[in-house]
């Protein structure tokens, strides 16, 4: 049985569900109008979007985005840290929300949830998807996918997980929003949030999911995209370069737009939110869904 529960003002203590196998996903619900549904990168939040969040509810948009299971404020079971049971939590906050004429937005291991959402679920409920520095279609170097990364590079992550989680995620800041290039200016105040929210994710997640991101395989699931797609990715990207995951996705989705961003690294949601906010706002009144307010 599925319950929705409002516990008090959303600003204070928001929305929760519980999911089929008793597990409490939190999620934020603002706005009204055409619902987009957002979906996070690993070790994150939902608190992730709250840019994109913000402004695209201001512009007459309902946006919602959920703690996936494991991070940030929804419980953290040992079991269900797969991708299946991602995408099947998805689609139980979807219905659960009776969402009709919805836009997926999925950033990093978030754009492999939405992808894995259309494979089990379809687009019955959907008007549109946007992937943002997005997985898919496979990160893992394997014979048929020669660009991608080695296993070795994942199982860095895997050590530096359980030797230091703390002083990982702050390390693993600096890359991610390209920090560590010529020219950046490093925001502390960033990098300090990213380790935060990085922390609230317990470690059953924190471990378990890099093995998702990295070996799941998003192939088939990009050919039942039937709806406006939209592709979204940095070509600077450090944690999932662009020439094994957006080119190829943009490739595998028929009719789907490729949008890249010169320069812009993996947290281009942040670095470059302004240019992101005025894409997914474009996308939605043209390309996904136009019954928002103007």
């Amino acid at each position: 049985m599925i319950e929705v529960q409002q516990t008090g003002q959303e600003q204070t203590a928001g929305n929760t569900l519980r999911t089929a196998d008793g597990s409490t996903l939190y999620y934020k619900d603002w706005g009204s109008g055409a619902p987009v549904v957002f979906s996070h990168g690993w070790p994150l939040s939902s608190d992730a979007w709250e840019d994109q969040m913000f402004f695209l509810a201001s512009h007459g948009y309902r946006v919602i985005a959920h703690d996936r299971r494991g991070h940030g404020r929804s419980s953290q079971p040992f079991e269900g840290n797969d991708m299946d049971t991602y995408a099947d939590d998805l689609a139980e906050l979807i219905n659960a929300l009776d969402l009709q004429g919805a836009t997926l937005v999925g950033h990093s291991t978030g754009g492999g949830e939405v992808a894995r959402y259309i494979g089990r679920h379809g687009t019955g409920r959907l008007a549109g998807a946007v992937l943002v520095g997005a997985v898919p279609p496979l990160m893992l170097q394997t014979p048929d996918n020669p660009q991608g990364l080695p296993k070795s590079a994942f199982d860095e992550i895997r050590t530096g997980v359980q030797a230091n989680r703390s002083q990982f995620f702050m390390d693993l800041s600096e890359k991610f929003y390209g920090y560590n290039r010529p020219g950046a200016k490093p925001s502390q105040g960033v990098r300090d949030a990213f380790w935060r929210l990085g922390l609230q994710a317990g470690m059953p997640a924190s471990y378990l999911c890099i093995a998702q991101f990295s070996e799941t395989d998003f192939t088939a699931d990009l050919a039942k995209f039937d709806i406006p797609s939209l592709v979204i990715h940095g070509d600077d990207d450090q944690i999932v370069p662009i020439e094994a995951s957006a080119r190829r996705t943009a490739e595998l989705i028929i009719g789907s737009e490729l949008l890249v961003y010169p320069g812009a690294p993996h947290g281009l949601a942040t670095t470059h939110k302004d240019q992101l906010n005025a894409d997914l706002l474009a996308f939605l009144r043209h390309g996904g869904n136009e019954t928002a307010l103007p």
